[in-house]
């Protein structure tokens, strides 16, 4: 099979993506051999499932209105919000993807972790308290909140659903590698049952049950990190300087592991690569959806705050798991594929590649029981992103298109929510079959394109709508299509996808990540062409900017109609 990359940089796959998940052009799923059943993981994911499901029923018999489906009646506390936002951005890419760029590459590894992490600030003081004070359900509510309701809708939804899909694809794909790696199913029967388990929690339960889906995910895996890492550090009496010496002695690439320049050497590479991290963030509708489940901004912030400390703690716990995997697994052959004269690469020939390093270091601390509880935990971290990917693109369809520019506001919640999850069994049905399509095509520039897609298109459009008095319908129409258009074509025209994906020799655009190029010319487009708008519709928003202004910096104003 050819090697799939998990991750994806991508928010995390680039590493949220794709282990699945995250790392835009993040770690590989290597090519994977198919195991004997793992009847201790798939009992423990059952319980897992069964639990969600009875939450999924309870939330239904409540979720009565479109505010409930959307934002669950706005009814969730800031510290039950932050550990959802925690749950749905700390994907299994994220946790096996970022420890294993660790375990292959040392301390380059935290790249995407700082990446990841350094977006939250970005959220907390610019996006999360103005958001919950303008918006109702998505982002596109705030975007078009003084501008052209149609125009800025449709590219805010265009905006969502790309991100959307390719997130989506990139997950589903990883899910299948995944749970035919740990589980021994069928890569064919582990595909559909995310599809169907992540289509019943958004059609019965809504945000409700998705978010409760969310939280218990983030408890069991940092749980399941923490004693991982706990038992790693217990070797090492709990001396991360005595863990260091020993992975530098054991690892391949000696000293080099503890110094930066082996993952990233370019320069304009990671500085584009971070850009797509930190500001991609911001512009994921799954994400910014969450903000809308709060009663007030001041929750918002809270959200925003307890997230940022658990996932910041999250990536501190991948860092030691992997190098840990470094010093339990390079010098223990039974972990590794080897050759006929006995010898094997202490990071290639990794079973089932090297995003299964914390895999094989839960059993080689924990044995045959704890490797089960990580594996289902894997899985299950799946679901509740898709989960929150799938429940963002219904919106963006049945809101967003429908509701507010289709049937111009004049719709009953009920055919509006009835809409929504005929959205939600559709996006499901599609993420299946593209999932089983694209299961041996290297989909690590999917998660990288909605990445660049969220910072070039989505986060300039809602930043200049909400900061800058100047914004103007045609400005922030021109730019977030230029950001959209030249994300999508410098992805296209790299290397991942010209020469791996499409066969070509050599590509057109050097970099694998746009959002240092792509970025500037959304910004640049939104000023220009909101400069040059002299109509009187322009000088009409730029007026109520003030009013806008006012509502987005003391919630004066906002409704509290989804509010029970």
């Amino acid at each position: 099979m050819r090697r799939l990359p998990i991750i994806a940089v991508a928010a995390v796959l680039v590493v949220d993506a794709v282990l699945s998940s995250s790392l835009a052009a993040g770690p590989d799923l290597g090519a994977v051999q198919k195991q004997p059943l793992n009847w201790a993981a798939i009992v423990m994911f059952l319980l897992f499932v069964l639990g969600t499901l009875g939450i999924t029923y309870r939330a239904a018999t409540q979720t009565k209105t479109a505010a409930d489906f959307y934002a669950a009646g706005g009814g969730i506390t800031g510290m039950q919000n932050g550990l959802a936002i925690a749950g749905d951005y700390m994907s299994a890419a994220s946790f096996l993807g970022i420890s294993g760029l660790v375990f292959a590459s040392g301390f380059d590894g935290l790249i995407y972790s700082i990446g990841f992490l350094v977006g939250w600030p970005i959220v907390l003081f610019l996006i999360a308290e103005r958001l919950r004070n303008l918006g109702k359900f998505t982002f596109s509510d705030v975007a078009s909140f003084r501008l052209d309701q149609t125009q800025i809708r449709i590219l805010s939804a265009v905006g969502t659903l790309v991100v959307v899909a390719f997130y989506l694809i990139a997950q589903m794909v990883g899910a299948g590698k995944l749970i035919e790696l740990l589980f021994g199913l069928d890569y064919l029967y582990a595909v559909v049952i995310v599809g169907v388990l992540m289509i019943v929690y958004v059609v019965f339960g809504g945000m409700k049950a998705t978010t409760w889906v969310q939280i218990i995910k983030a408890c069991l895996l940092l749980a399941g990190a923490t004693l991982i890492a706990l038992m790693v550090l217990w070797r090492y009496t709990f001396s991360p300087e005595a863990m260091f010496a020993d992975a530098v002695a054991i690892h391949p690439r000696g000293d080099a592991i503890m110094a930066p320049g082996a993952l990233v050497a370019d320069p304009i590479s990671a500085i584009s690569l971070g850009l797509a991290l930190m500001f991609g963030t911001a512009g994921l509708p799954h994400i910014l959806m969450r903000f809308f489940t709060v009663s007030d901004a001041r929750a918002a912030r809270k959200s925003v705050f307890y997230a940022t400390g658990l996932i910041a703690y999250f990536y501190v716990l991948t860092f030691i798991i992997g190098f840990g995997a470094i010093t339990f697994l390079m010098n223990d052959p039974s972990y590794f594929k080897v050759g006929p004269n006995g010898v094997y690469d202490k990071v290639k020939d990794l079973i089932g590649g090297t995003n299964m390093a914390a895999v094989h270091l839960s059993a080689a601390t924990g044995g045959s029981l704890f490797l089960g509880f990580i594996s289902a935990v894997s899985f299950a971290t799946i679901l509740a992103v898709v989960a929150g990917l799938t429940l963002a693109g219904a919106s963006a369809v049945s809101h967003d298109l429908y509701a507010e520019i289709i049937a111009r506001g004049r719709v009953s919640e009920q055919k509006e929510v009835r809409i929504s999850k005929i959205s939600a069994i559709a996006i499901g049905i599609v993420a299946i079959i593209l999932g089983y399509i694209f299961e041996n095509q290297n989909v690590a520039f999917m998660v990288g394109l909605a990445f660049a897609v969220a910072a070039s298109c989505n986060f300039p459009v809602l930043l200049m709508s909400i900061l800058w008095k100047g914004t103007t319908t045609r400005g922030a129409l021109a730019g977030g299509l230029l950001g959209l258009v030249s994300a999508v074509v410098m992805v296209v025209l790299s290397k991942a996808v010209w020469v791996q994906t499409f066969g070509f020799p050599k590509e057109i655009f050097p970099y694998d990540n746009p959002a240092i190029f792509s970025m500037p010319i959304a910004f640049l487009g939104i000023w220009a062409f909101s400069k040059l708008d002299a109509s009187e519709r322009a000088k009409a928003e730029i007026e109520a900017f003030d009013a806008q202004y006012v509502r987005s910096e003391t919630g004066i104003g906002a409704t509290a109609a989804h509010v029970h």
